[in-house]
């Protein structure tokens, strides 16, 4: 056990044997369609939720968890693990409730446990942006890092983490109600391809293009005008039961790119109900070190 643990939930996106190999403690968010309740990677897989979803004739309500999710995560992690410190690192508050109900478990488990310590941080970003927050802090806590050096890391990480993506549709962001600043261009789109990013917690359009393959290289245009070419990044392709597609954008930025790690994984139910079937991004942010 770490001297300090690391909490999150299912909507990081992080890879199981990640999670497992970091010792990452997570929480599930809830999917609600008619009468069925499901808890995101537990009891509905991205596999048989994606193979579904086109057939829904009315979108799948999410919910993140609730205080007493977490409450239960913190008061384990106290009680049987003998843990004094916790951080606890959620998606962007402006998007979810999630930061808001840790926070609340935060003030309910220090009620009962007055010298545990536990710091919630709104990463204003979502996806593997989120989780790749999550997994650089879960290192530095394996390296015996104490509760201000895993703070400072994932402070230095919100303001230079992107995420840009792509799918067939912006109709399920849209159905969400989670379309943001790039409603403007829903009523637009007919053979195009939609770029978003997230800017201060909100989902905001980067433009459109014509087809897949100009949309990837549009993408890999702004990552290196971010970082310069040749950059040195580390990066998540993140896709809905699109795994062909992810490898082609990896193909373009492996060739402008000094790709230090990278990541292939899957949007949870949780986040896909919101972009649909199809879509295929990335998460990155610039390694300076």
């Amino acid at each position: 056990m770490t001297r300090v643990a690391i909490v999150t939930d299912s909507t990081a996106c992080i890879p199981k044997t990640i999670l497992e190999d970091l010792s990452i403690h997570w929480v599930p968010y809830y999917i609600y369609h008619g009468e069925e309740s499901f808890q995101d990677m537990v009891s509905l897989s991205p596999k048989e939720f994606y193979r579904w979803l086109p057939t829904a004739k009315t979108l799948p309500k999410t919910a993140c968890p609730g205080p007493g999710d977490y409450l239960d995560v913190y008061e384990k992690l106290a009680t049987e693990g003998g843990v004094q410190e916790i951080i606890s690192i959620h998606m962007t508050s402006k998007g979810s409730g999630a930061y808001q109900s840790a926070s609340t478990a935060k003030g309910m488990v220090q009620e009962k446990f007055p010298d545990l310590i536990v710091e919630v941080i709104d990463t204003l970003n979502v996806s593997m942006c989120h989780g790749w927050m999550v997994i650089e802090a879960a290192r530095v806590a394996l390296e015996g890092g104490s509760l201000s050096q895993i703070l400072s890391r994932v402070a230095a990480m919100i303001p230079v983490t992107r995420m840009i993506q792509t799918a067939d549709t912006l109709k399920y962001l849209y159905m969400g109600g989670r379309i943001g600043k790039a409603q403007q261009i829903v009523g637009s789109l007919l053979n195009v391809k939609p770029l978003i990013s997230m800017e201060e917690g909100i989902i905001v359009p980067l433009g459109t293009a014509r087809s897949r393959k100009r949309a990837y290289q549009m993408m890999v245009n702004k990552v290196e005008a971010a970082v310069g070419y040749m950059g040195r990044i580390k990066i998540a392709y993140v896709h809905a039961a699109a795994r062909s597609e992810v490898e082609k954008i990896k193909e373009l930025i492996d060739q402008r790119m000094k790709v230090v790690e990278s990541i292939v994984t899957e949007l949870s139910p949780a986040l896909g109900v919101h972009t649909g079937p199809g879509t295929a991004g990335l998460c990155y942010y610039p390694v300076r070190e």
